[in-house]
């Protein structure tokens, strides 16, 4: 096994942390739970600086802040791969994305290496190791943990530092390091891991199928479970399920006789949020009926524009070596088709524009 240690105090972690604020770039994985909460609780951070990989215990040290601050430093790369989830954690801890970052899933596509390339297949392929994952299902929770799950958890970090000086060579011989770059400061931004209530009804994959009115009233049911959960640290399912808000949406019961009728809410959940419930109700009744989703079938006339432009976009992928959806995945071609150069779609920013998106565009 390669040199790793345990880091169990905060005194030990300071020692590290003057170590590797010397470093040009950190490899960085987490481990966490995520079983019966909202948001996940972290219980593992481990650094790889191509030295030494080390596995600091977020359930014992309590004041995670001296790290969070040096991931944060501007001056030191961050290695990652598939960093959403670890990102996502740091934002909810700190406030902040550590920054920059370099993602060596996003590399392994824009390499030709393969689509959402998973850590155990590019080490295989990059270093010609076999990862045991036997132990991926561990509970990281719970302590002691064993030699054999924080070895597997520090080679987390041992492989991404090996891997990364690889990528990055390779990355810039191709004249792409600036793509990745790009789609690593774009991954950065907080804001993209912070779930507003407002926005809650764009989890809904149904809404679409509803009336406008139903719709409206799905979107304040959706947006009322997310500040429960929230505020609770519970699952959104175990507040109320999907498709509970699609009948409730649909029926829009007006009193708490006609929500019990509906036969859709386990009696301790009628309970506890029957009134409230009732009451995002009504009030979501006296708003003005809007289609927030739109529906999936597009007019033929948009339809065949889509075609046309995701024809052109899979000859374009097929020169670059990298998957069409990287480009731009359907939503931004059918966006595209609709709206032409005022589109929001990433596929008319940056390198994807040099690349595709000028050429998407005259074929409108």
């Amino acid at each position: 096994m390669p040199n790793h240690v345990f880091i169990q105090t905060a005194d030990v972690l300071q020692t590290y942390l003057q170590r590797w604020a010397t470093r040009p770039w950190l490899a960085v994985d987490t481990e966490f739970v995520r079983v019966d909460t909202y948001y996940p609780k972290l219980c593992l951070v481990q650094i790889g600086d191509g030295e030494t990989s080390a596995c600091i215990d977020a359930v014992t040290i309590k004041d995670l802040k001296p790290l969070f601050e040096l991931l944060q430093r501007k001056d030191i790369l961050k290695v990652f791969h598939a960093a959403s989830q670890d990102l996502e954690i740091f934002v909810e801890l700190s406030g902040a994305c550590p920054s920059p970052i370099f993602d060596t899933q996003t590399a392994a596509t824009l390499l030709s290496l393969g689509d959402q390339m998973g850590y155990a297949a590019l080490v295989e392929k990059r270093c010609g190791v076999v990862l045991d994952k036997s132990l991926t299902r561990t509970d990281w929770s719970r302590r002691p943990l064993t030699a054999a799950e924080l070895d597997y958890a520090a080679l987390d970090v041992h492989y991404l530092a090996e891997i990364y000086p690889v990528l990055r060579d390779e990355l810039s011989a191709a004249n792409r390091l600036a793509w990745l770059e790009e789609d690593c400061a774009r991954a950065t931004v907080a804001e993209n891991y912070l779930n507003n209530p407002v926005d809650a009804w764009r989890r809904l994959k149904g809404l679409a199928r509803l009336a406008p009115r139903a719709q409206v009233i799905a979107a304040a049911l959706a947006e009322w479970r997310e500040t429960e959960a929230q505020q609770r640290n519970r699952p959104r399912k175990w507040i109320i399920e999907d498709d509970v808000i699609y009948r409730m949406s649909e029926r829009a019961p007006e009193s708490l006789e006609q929500i019990e009728a509906l036969d859709v809410l386990p009696p301790k959940t009628f309970s506890r949020h029957g009134e409230n419930l009732l009451k995002v109700i009504v009030q979501a009744r006296t708003l003005e009926p809007r289609k927030l989703a739109a529906d999936d079938r597009l007019e033929p006339e948009i339809k065949a524009r889509v075609s046309k432009l995701q024809e052109r976009l899979r000859t374009i992928a097929t020169t670059l070596g990298i998957p069409a959806s990287m480009l731009a995945p359907r939503a931004d071609v059918e966006s595209l088709a609709i709206s032409g150069a005022e589109a929001q779609a990433n596929v008319l920013k940056g390198w994807r524009r040099d690349v595709a998106g000028k050429e998407l565009l005259a074929l409108l």
